[in-house]
């Protein structure tokens, strides 16, 4: 790998791969207020420590303190998620996402991305849902037209589950973070490994989300890579 394809790479991996919990429900709850409240948009650290708590929409429920969001948004506006606006005559700083102009995201996918993040794993009709106020799906297909878009993005910032027994629709998960990752396998055993008995258009799957997370690994590992070289450079 040279230096400008290492460069790239970890990047990539920078925006997509280092998010913990709370930097998620963060973006997350900037995102959702932009387009639900724009006139309190962007937001105080007040008020997003209140929408990162928040008891419905929420999966799992909170309990950030003050500092635990303004120590959140130091790092997102560090990797240049975030960015803080001092608006004429406001006594506060407040704070606005970069999601779309980091990942090249039109509402759609945003507002699917962001359905993800707060709430986890999820059908495309579940999506369709819950986002109306995000942005107003005219049909599943359409939620599932930008599923895929997010899961074609390299890295990918979502995966598609194999379907469970019993279950007819597939679910999806946000790739924004290992943890999530693990929530999404313990969700669906069936990531762990391909089973000889399991119909074809499943293993098929199964192997679309192993590749997925293999090229995260690869890009997680790359960024490491960078940033100890760059400690002896």
């Amino acid at each position: 790998m040279n230096d400008e394809s290492s460069a790239v790479v970890s990047t990539d991996a920078a925006q997509l791969l280092l998010l913990d919990a709370h930097e998620i429900r963060v973006l997350a709850v900037l995102a959702e207020k932009e387009a639900l409240t724009p006139d309190s948009y962007p937001m105080s650290i007040n008020a997003l420590t209140n929408g990162c708590n928040q008891l419905t929409s929420r999966d799992p429920v909170m309990a950030m303190s003050d500092e635990d969001v303004q120590q959140t948004l130091q790092r997102l506006i560090q990797e240049k998620f975030v960015t803080e606006v001092n608006q004429a005559g406001a006594r506060v700083a407040k704070y606005q996402h970069r999601m779309r102009m980091k990942w090249s995201l039109e509402q759609d996918k945003l507002a699917v991305l962001t359905i993800l993040m707060l709430r986890g794993i999820q059908t495309a009709g579940e999506i369709r849902t819950r986002s109306g106020r995000l942005h107003d799906f005219a049909s599943v297909a359409d939620v599932e037209a930008a599923l895929q878009f997010l899961i074609d993005k390299y890295p990918p910032l979502v995966a598609r589950l194999p379907r469970t027994p019993g279950t007819k629709e597939a679910r999806y998960a946000p790739l924004l973070s290992g943890e999530v990752f693990a929530e999404a396998q313990e969700a669906a055993p069936g990531l762990q490994g391909v089973a000889a008995g399991t119909p074809r258009q499943d293993r098929i799957a199964q192997l679309e989300v192993e590749v997925s997370t293999l090229k995260a690994e690869v890009a997680a590992l790359a960024a490491q890579f960078q940033q100890f070289r760059q400690k002896f450079e």
